[in-house]
């Protein structure tokens, strides 16, 4: 059983193509597009229709008639995560409780699973494939990459059944490998989707666009090494997600010089983003009222606190993002207003520090 948004569609559908029993849990228009057109994954200009592949209105329905799954696997916003397990929790008993599987950005997900659902029932994932949901059913893959990470997230999670997923997502032509430490590997995907993000809801501007002014790409210089600053005194190591050597570059971001990293920054958001907006600035600027900003910078700042190292920076993004969610009409006096983000990142060094 996979959420129906756009990731859950590229990873229920490959699975489906595989051979795996799936069911896609979305709203009852996506449920009666899929059964009528199948669910559709674009390539390009390429397109693969699956029609072997369940599709349910809701998470009651899914379980409707007894049905029962091994794993389900989470990938809805983290915001969103609490209903989620309201939902799945209430449709089905204690006894028939498959292990979660969380494909979701942010840091605090498998925290909040494992409190609600039990701790040897949660397994942690990263995906680096970029999809986008193009109409009903219809998802397309910008980059097919997919990259995938797998950790249990506790001693307890059966490690047979782990076993069992990694070779699911091996057979479903998922580039799935198993890691050993579970924060490790959320907290570098943390970083890479902290990259441009914040930024660029705030200043209302595509990542590449942005970066082209150094001042911006030395905030997000500083709040990559706040973050790295807090993995270290929470002994949390930075891994090798994919072709992104975390492992070896975190020494050469929090040592080398701005002018050498603005390079390799830019060119690294020129390739995973390019125009294309991010999460952060999607939410905001369709009105939605929610963002993943506290499972992001808003992470490291309440990690910081934890440790006992200071995060401005991430504070500063925090909290900016937060006002204008609370305050829309305060986005059109941020547009394209670099210094007043950069005259903010200096208060902010000033009263935090």
């Amino acid at each position: 059983m996979i959420g129906a948004g756009a990731i859950g569609c590229l990873v229920g559908g490959k699975l489906a193509l595989a051979g795996e029993n799936v069911t896609l849990v979305g709203r009852p228009h996506f449920a009666a597009a899929v059964a009528d057109l199948g669910l559709r994954l674009r390539y390009g200009e390429d397109e693969q229709v699956i029609r072997t592949v369940n599709a349910a209105g809701s998470t009651r329905d899914a379980f409707a008639g007894g049905e029962s799954y091994d794993l389900a696997i989470l990938t809805v916003k983290s915001y969103d995560t609490a209903t989620a397990l309201d939902e799945l929790t209430s449709a089905v008993s204690i006894e028939g409780r498959p292990v979660i599987l969380s494909l979701q950005n942010g840091v605090g997900n498998e925290e909040a699973i494992a409190a609600a659902w039990g701790d040897g029932q949660v397994i942690a994932g990263t995906l680096t494939t970029p999809v986008s949901v193009q109409g009903p059913a219809l998802i397309r893959i910008d980059r097919p990459s997919f990259t995938m990470g797998l950790s249990p997230w506790s001693s307890h999670t059966p490690a047979a059944l782990v076993e069992a997923v990694h070779s699911a997502f091996l057979a479903a032509g998922f580039k799935a490998k198993r890691y050993s430490n579970a924060p490790g590997m959320k907290w570098t995907k943390l970083l890479m989707n902290m990259m441009g993000n914040a930024t660029s809801a705030i200043l209302d501007q595509p990542p590449a666009r942005l970066f082209a002014d150094a001042r911006v790409v030395d905030l997000e210089i500083a709040a990559w090494r706040e973050a790295l600053a807090v993995m270290a005194a929470a002994q949390i190591p930075p891994v090798n997600l994919g072709s992104y050597p975390f492992a070896w570059l975190a020494p050469l971001i929090r040592r080398a010089p701005n002018a050498l990293l603005r390079g390799i920054l830019r060119r690294q958001v020129r390739g995973a983003r390019g125009d294309k907006l991010p999460s952060l600035h999607i939410d905001l600027h369709q009105g939605k009222r929610k963002s993943e900003i506290g499972w992001l910078n808003g992470a490291v700042v309440v990690r910081g606190q934890e440790v006992g190292i200071s995060t401005p920076i991430n504070a500063l993004l925090t909290d900016t993002v937060t006002a204008l969610l609370a305050d829309p009409q305060q986005q059109e006096s941020w547009r394209g207003n670099v210094e007043k983000l950069v005259t903010g990142a200096q208060a902010y060094q000033h009263t935090k520090n």
